[in-house]
């Protein structure tokens, strides 16, 4: 129950002050069911481990699709970050939080409504009004009469404990925690349409040396039927030709489906329609070539637009736990009406029916079933559970960057040692068609020479992917060029 009291313009200052303050400090009492705020992670446990080895600072940039010297992905990125409809909902979503924060402003201000009423009612000798009632019109029906009110009635908060305040700051960090997200929609947005965009390329790659292969079968299997058919051979080889030229067909049709669906799944990411999606053109596969930040504790969270959400998240909750507390304390407001008051229409607006109240108002809880309470410790559970899981986050972002570049330099490795591979295999096929055109060498013979350079550049396409793959992985684990305007700070309560 809420008790309401109204201060009389008549009551004495110094009395006034004495009963706040024993009112305030009887609210402050009442604090029964705060768990208090749980610690909130040490920004040196976003560091990488020493094995990790890191050097410059200015990597990855806003932009890093750039660095790929590709004007197709360029424009396909571009194209997904203005009309992707998953990007335009983040973007939508920082609109609506704007809308909260001017939500929370409004309550802070004076709060004025028009008024216009008329009112029924009956007096008799038993009735508060009923000593006015000598000066009122005499009415035919009896003691009725109809009130007859216009004027502009109005509302004051004094947010003395901040109440609004921290109303208003906790529609601030969800606004940032939004703003946060939709930059986080953008990178992973540009990150699957370059992945997707490598795809189709590693897919035009792979259907052009399948292509070879599959011409290679197809001669290895007319010679094995030659063979059979002068008696040279029996079955046995010639169906071990038919069975790599079928391998072969499949290999080449599982390709091509996936460069059929890798293209469809872009146009949908960058939302275009049928004829929308740009013409891909195979290109040759860029260089890879990167370095990490030389220190990634608080630069890491400010790097990182998911953490930076999840601590806009967490202010706004820190924000609610003080507004739950300051529900505790005395309310105090004014309230004022300006006005016309009449029994008849025609004096309505005459200046001896004139009126202007001023009420000043004192509202102070005192049993309320624990509600206050069960408001406090919500709150400050939902702030805790939100700081354990940015926690884990944190720890999450330094895991995601330890093994996306540990994965890129391996596959760094790999690549090289594949490409000398495919080197090798390429000297040994250009031997086999020099015998062949000596006359040293049958042409069959230097036909499956040209298979194992065939094999490992498949081989070295699919390491190529990969290694880009895991290169973008590392630019999102980094943050994606991302710098929050928002120092990255501990947060307290």
């Amino acid at each position: 129950m809420t008790i309401f009291r109204r201060l009389s313009a008549c009551l004495r200052p110094r009395t006034l002050a004495a009963g706040l303050v024993v009112l305030q400090l009887s609210g402050c009492a009442w604090f029964r069911h705060d768990p208090g705020q749980v610690a909130i992670i040490n920004p040196q446990q976003a560091q990488l481990s020493q094995v990790i080895h890191l050097a410059s600072d200015q990597w990855p940039d806003s932009c890093w699709w750039q660095k790929y010297q590709d004007p197709q992905l360029t424009a396909l990125i571009n194209q997904a970050l203005q009309n992707s409809p998953t990007v335009q909902a983040a973007r939508l979503r920082v609109e609506q939080s704007q809308a909260g924060v001017d939500l929370a402003h409004s309550f802070s201000g004076v709060q004025a409504t028009a008024v216009a009423a008329q009112n029924r009612l009956r007096t008799t000798d038993r009735s508060f009004t009923w000593p006015y009632s000598f000066s009122l019109p005499q009415d035919r029906t009896g003691p009725w009469y109809t009130m007859n009110t216009v004027g502009v009635a109005g509302t004051l908060n004094l947010d003395l404990w901040g109440e609004n305040r921290e109303r208003v700051a906790a529609a601030l960090g969800e606004k940032n925690a939004r703003l946060a997200e939709t930059a986080l929609t953008e990178q992973t947005v540009a990150a699957n349409v370059a992945r997707l965009y490598f795809s189709v390329q590693a897919a035009w790659q792979r259907i052009g040396l399948l292509q070879q292969q599959l011409e290679i079968s197809r001669f290895s299997l007319e010679a094995h039927q030659a063979r059979v058919g002068r008696g040279l051979e029996d079955d046995v080889a010639l169906a071990a030709a038919q069975s790599e030229s079928l391998s072969a067909q499949q290999q080449l049709l599982s390709a091509r489906t996936d460069l059929i669906s890798a293209r469809e799944m872009l146009r949908a990411l960058v939302g275009a329609g049928p004829h929308g999606l740009p013409v891909i053109t195979p290109q040759p596969w860029p260089q890879v070539q990167e370095t990490l930040p030389a220190s990634l504790s608080y630069g890491l969270l400010s790097r990182r637009p998911d953490l930076q959400a999840m601590r806009g998240y967490v202010l706004a909750s820190l924000s609610r736990v003080d507004a739950a507390k300051s529900a505790f304390y005395p309310h105090f407001d004014i309230k004022a009406f300006w006005g016309y008051n009449a029994f008849s229409v025609g004096d309505l607006f005459k200046y001896s029916f004139q009126q202007i109240n001023v009420l000043p108002g004192l509202y102070l809880p005192l049993f309320d079933g624990g509600r206050l309470n069960a408001n406090l410790k919500t709150a400050r559970t939902s702030s805790n559970i939100l700081i354990k899981n940015y926690n884990q986050a944190v720890l999450d972002a330094v895991r995601d960057v330890a093994v996306s570049s540990q994965q890129l330099n391996a596959l760094d490795q790999q690549v090289g040692l594949q490409q000398q591979k495919v080197v090798a295999a390429q000297t040994a096929a250009d031997s086999a068609q020099a015998h062949y055109q000596r006359g040293l060498m049958s042409r069959y013979a230097s036909r499956e020479a040209r298979r194992a350079v065939l094999a490992q550049q498949l081989v070295l396409t699919d390491l190529k992917f990969q290694q880009i793959s895991t290169d973008i992985s590392l630019i999102q684990a980094l943050g994606g060029g991302y710098q929050s305007p928002l120092q990255a700070v501990p947060v307290t309560d």
